[in-house]
Order: structure tokens, then C-alpha cells, then sequence
């Protein structure tokens, strides 16, 4: 099992002293980043079959990658789950040819960015801010961190750098522009190498397609069983029926498992129990790990400069602890990510719903694009309540250039000639947007900070592309949803745990925010410091909490909203290195939220 790691490396046309020097630069920086000890590398260097040279290091690591060292093209490659036959991400020199590609899932991120005739390319994008001279933020990725509280790719937060969008490859090339012209470096479109789409022949006898489905699923967890260390192996339990499932597998298989869970304590929805219950069943050791406002406090700007990007859901610090909890005792962590994306979690029946009641109502429908923004429950629609003017203005297209729609990062993923149903259509924009772009880049990242390899089996592409075979009724019959993951489980596990209704991780942001985390939004919301960011409106956190941004931003919603600028605020201080400034000592918003809390823990 190889240990985590990163990579950063060049590729192009230029002089071999002046990349020397960038290159230690990078790494010079990079053994500073407050490791306990200074963090190792492995530096390779050599021309490509054409006439462009390369180099890349890879960072924290003393030998070569095993998938490295059995290609002759991939100079470059990581996984997130350690397993030495499936890179996540990964670097190929051809001829006069660099292709940069990711798996579909989207579990390890790669960013590239171009200098004069050289392309640089990393796994994490603060290794290329390290040779940035001024880096800027990008407006539409900022907008688009608005609207779903991620940074849709191939964007990045910082202009300039573009990210490698899951599924696809992205091939940049040494061309002469006419006959006898010097070779220069020219990026090519984009191409996708992976497309997921409904099959033409359909499994629809439901006992069939049970028994191919617990088939598919231990056949999942076996693929993922490699070099396993000799202590248990960590499993996310959240007590739903996807991280049980994995827990199952893994007990059934031999596999000695510890597993994590997260305690809210008394002020939110408690989902411990289900935990507890399921690891009584299983008869392994659970670990709750207790989040308080004084550890989400702590932990806001550790977890911000672990993401690397900005993700604003509100699961990102608990998830941090719960990593951290997990890395003290175990090197490789198992989850149940990707499931709903899969079986078609409780997510899909407002958008089912909207879609029937839009086939009855022809005259008032809404285009489904537009219904699947809104299942975002950001910012979108608010802009002009939420922006600075001159954000506003780059947004609104008012100086001139054409206004950003954020249907346009969705009409891929959401392209109906892939699918033959609703479901299926879907299925496969959650798989390209709130899983590859969101779920699966944050886990990753998060593991990464602590030294672990997370692993996913509902992210097999066997067991994935062959849900695509299934009709719409064995994902969804009336209110159940999953059905067909249900039966395969429901003797592997708790009725109870299989048949209840599915909750979200009920994290209390609204209530912490107005009582024992209130300071945290006056020092990082604070009116001075957004009005001298010049991003967004001075008093955009006061309009959040009184209610004023509109009538969908209420209880619940307060604090995910509250959440999502705050991660902004700690991305752009601890990553992009900004300077808050402007900062006042007493304000409005400081008293609001006073008046409304109680005294802190």
C-alpha cells in the first residue's frame, strides 16, 4: 500500500536551469509547511519521445509510485485509496503530447496551469500557488462556490489554474503553428474519456438483480482489500445504510474494523444511536467522536488549509475531527460515500415530484436545470442581495462581457441523451456534480491532512456502471427510495437500520451560530473586513440571520448560509494567503448576534 502523497511537475519547452529554480522553490516551501519533520521527495526528470522535457516530484514519499514505475508513459499518478492498480489521477507523456486525466469518481483532484511554454501541473492546488506571483480570484469560480458551495471544474478559485474535470483528459501538445515555426505549447478542448449513461437492455426481474447486486457489492469490497496494515481498518459509521453496508462487507469478508462515528450531542438530531446499533450487530468497537462549538472553533482554519479548495457544506470541520480521531489508531479508512449517487438517495423526490407536477402544469413548468439549482440551497438567485457591486456587475454581465448562468456547469452532467429516464438522468448529474465535484475531492483531501488512505467501494466501476442497467422502480418504489440496495442488505443488517427513513447529518449550525459560536461570525463575517475584501456586501451576514435575504433562507438554512461564507473567509486567509483587513471593533452585526446568544461554552 503506498503512503499518501503529492505531486507537482513541468512539462514544455524552455531552459532546464530556470525550472531548477522554481522547482526548488517548491520544495523548499513545502518542507516548511509545519510537518513535524521535514517532509521528503522524489525528483525525476526526462525528455518525452518528441522534444519537449519534463519533471515532477513527488512529495512525502522516498520511491517511486508503483503505477509510475510499471508504465513507460505515466510520469506522474496518485490514489486516494493507496492501491497500487487504480489511480485517481494521473500524468502521460506521448511523443510530443502531456495528457492529464482523472477517474470519473473524482476522488484525487489535478490542476495545471501554463507559464511561457511550460505547463505546470500538481495534485494540490497550493503547490501551484507556490509558483503564482500574484494570484488573483476568479469571479465565476467564486460565483460558482455561491451557488453550490463548491468550486465547479474545470474552474478553480484562482485565475489562471484550471482543474481536470473527473472523467475526462485533458491533452496539451507542442505543435508548430505554421510549416518551419518554432515549436510552441498549445492545450487542446478538454476530451471525456467516461460517460455514464443508461444501458440498452434492462435487468427488470427484481430477484435477479438482488443477486447480482450482493454479487457486485462483496466483489467491490474484495477489489478494495489490498495490503492492508495488520492493525483494524477504519470505517466512517454514520449508522445509514450505505457506511453500514461497507461495515458489513468488511466483517463478512474477515476484516478486522473499528468504527468512527460523530456525536452532536443533545442539540442535534441524533444519528449515534443508529451507530451504536449497528456495531452491537456487527460486534465490532465504535469510537464516537464528541463535536462541540469549542472544537468546530478551533478546527475552522486547520480544516480550511486541509481542503485546499473552498467547500462550504457544513460537514466539513466534523468530518476533519472525525479523520483525525481515526488517524490515531488506523492508516486506512472506509467509507460509505457514493451511495446515494448510486441507488438514488432521498435527494431525488423533490426533483421527481417538481418533474410530475411540471408534466400536469405544462403552462407554469420549470426547466429541470433550474429545479436542480435550487436542491443546491445556496446562494443562487440572491445575487444582487449578496454581492458587491462590482462582483455584481462581472456577474450580471453589466460591463459588458455576457452574464454567468450557473446552468452552464450543470448541462453536461444533466444532457438527457445519456439517459433513458428521469432517474437515470439524475443519477448520472449526481455522480458528475455533488459526488465527483464535492463529496468525493473533500474526503480525500480531508484524509490526506491526517496521513490516511480513504476507501470507497461504492465507487467501483463495475458495480456503478452496471446500476445503469436497472428501471427507475427498482431505485424507487412510492416513498422508499434504494429499494433494490435494500434487498440485497436487508439480510446482512438491523431491519431497522435498512427500512428507516433516511436522514442528512444533522450538524446544529443554526443554533451555534446564535448562541455559542456567535463570535465566530462577528470575527469572521466582521462588516469592516468584508467591505475592504470588496467580494461581498458589508452586511451580508446581518441579512442572513434577520431574515432578510428572502423567505427560503430560514432556520436551518441560516446556518449553512453562515457557513458557507465563513469557509470562504478561512480559505482565502489560510490558502490564498489574503490579508483580512478593515477589521472594527464593535459593530452591528457583533451586537445582533450578541443580544441573540447565550453565554459561550
Amino acid at each position: 500500500m503506498s503512503k499518501p502523497y503529492q505531486f507537482i511537475g513541468y512539462w514544455g519547452i524552455g531552459s532546464q536551469d530556470k525550472l531548477e529554480l522554481i522547482f526548488t522553490k517548491v520544495l523548499n516551501a513545502v518542507s516548511n509547511w509545519g510537518k513535524p519533520q521535514p517532509l521528503g521527495w522524489l525528483t525525476k526528470r526526462g525528455p518525452t519521445e518528441g522534444n519537449c522535457m519534463w519533471g515532477v516530484s513527488y512529495i512525502s514519499i522516498d520511491e517511486t509510485p508503483p503505477t509510475v514505475a510499471d508504465s513507460q508513459n505515466i510520469i506522474a499518478s496518485v490514489s486516494a485509496s493507496g492501491l497500487s492498480n487504480a489511480p485517481d489521477a494521473w500524468v502521460k507523456v506521448e511523443k510530443n503530447s502531456l495528457i492529464l486525466g482523472r477517474e470519473p469518481f473524482g476522488h484525487f483532484p489535478l490542476y495545471w496551469m501554463q507559464l511561457e511554454q511550460f505547463i505546470w501541473f500538481a495534485s494540490q492546488l497550493q503547490l501551484l500557488l507556490l509558483i503564482t506571483k500574484t494570484p488573483q480570484v476568479s469571479i465565476p469560480a467564486l460565483y460558482g462556490y455561491s451557488c453550490f458551495s463548491y468550486v465547479p471544474t474545470p474552474l478553480t478559485p484562482v485565475e489562471g489554474i484550471s482543474a481536470v474535470s473527473p472523467g475526462t483528459e485533458q491533452v496539451c501538445q507542442c505543435i508548430e503553428k505554421w510549416h518551419g515555426a518554432s515549436l510552441q505549447v498549445a492545450p487542446q478542448t478538454p476530451r471525456r474519456w467516461h460517460q455514464w449513461r443508461s444501458a440498452p437492455v434492462l435487468i427488470k426481474e427484481e430477484g435477479a438483480a438482488t443477486a447480482q447486486l450482493q454479487s457486485l457489492l462483496k466483489n467491490a469490497v474484495d477489489r478494495q482489500l489490498e495490503n492492508l496494515p495488520s492493525e483494524p481498518v477504519g470505517v466512517l459509521l454514520s449508522g445509514g445504510l450505505d457506511s453500514s453496508t461497507v461495515a458489513s462487507l468488511l466483517v463478512q469478508a474477515g476484516v478486522k474494523v473499528r468504527a468512527y462515528t460523530l456525536d452532536f450531542g443533545a442539540t442535534a438530531i441524533p444519528e449515534s444511536p443508529y451507530a451504536q446499533q449497528v456495531a452491537d450487530f456487527l460486534k465490532i468497537p465504535l469510537v464516537k467522536v464528541e463535536v462541540t462549538p469549542r472544537r468546530m472553533r478551533k478546527a475552522i482554519e486547520s480544516t480550511a488549509a486541509a481542503l485546499d479548495l473552498p467547500f462550504g457544506d457544513g460537514v466539513t470541520v466534523p468530518l476533519y475531527l472525525l479523520y483525525q480521531a481515526a488517524s490515531q489508531e488506523t492508516a486506512v479508512i472506509f467509507n460509505g460515500e457514493g451511495g446515494d449517487q448510486l441507488f438514488a438517495g432521498w435527494t431525488n423526490k423533490p426533483l421527481i415530484a417538481a418533474s410530475v407536477y411540471n408534466a400536469q402544469q405544462p403552462a407554469g413548468a420549470e426547466d429541470l436545470t433550474q429545479q436542480y439549482l435550487q436542491t443546491f440551497h445556496r446562494l443562487y438567485g440572491y445575487e444582487a442581495r449578496v454581492f458587491s457591486s462590482a462582483v455584481y456587475a462581472k456577474i450580471a454581465g453589466d460591463d459588458g462581457i455576457a452574464p454567468l448562468n450557473p446552468a452552464q456547469w450543470l448541462q453536461e452532467a444533466l444532457d438527457p441523451s445519456f439517459s433513458s429516464g428521469l432517474l437515470d438522468r439524475l443519477r448520472r448529474a449526481t455522480l458528475m456534480l455533488k459526488g465527483s465535484q464535492n463529496i468525493h475531492p473533500r474526503a480525500t483531501n480531508l484524509a490526506l491532512a491526517h496521513g490516511l488512505v480513504v476507501r470507497s467501494p461504492f465507487c467501483d466501476l463495475p458495480l456503478a456502471e452496471w446500476t445503469f442497467q436497472l428501471p427507475g422502480e427498482l431505485f424507487l418504489q412510492g416513498a422508499c427510495e434504494k429499494y433494490i440496495l435494500k434487498r440485497a442488505v436487508e439480510s446482512w443488517l438491523p431491519a431497522e437500520i435498512v427500512w428507516r427513513q433516511k436522514r442528512g447529518m444533522g450538524v446544529p449550525l443554526t443554533q451555534w451560530f446564535l448562541k455559542k459560536l456567535r463570535f465566530e461570525v462577528g470575527y469572521w463575517l466582521n462588516p469592516g473586513i468584508l467591505r475592504q475584501e470588496g467580494r461581498w456586501l458589508p452586511d451580508l451576514a446581518k441579512q442572513v440571520i434577520l431574515g432578510e435575504l428572502g423567505g427560503q433562507i430560514q432556520g436551518r438554512r441560516i446556518g449553512e448560509i453562515l457557513w458557507l461564507l465563513i469557509m470562504w473567509q478561512a480559505w482565502r486567509t489560510k490558502v490564498l494567503l489574503e490579508v483580512a483587513k478593515g477589521r472594527t471593533i464593535v459593530d452591528s452585526l457583533w451586537l445582533l448576534v450578541h443580544k441573540s446568544g447565550s453565554s459561550q461554552d
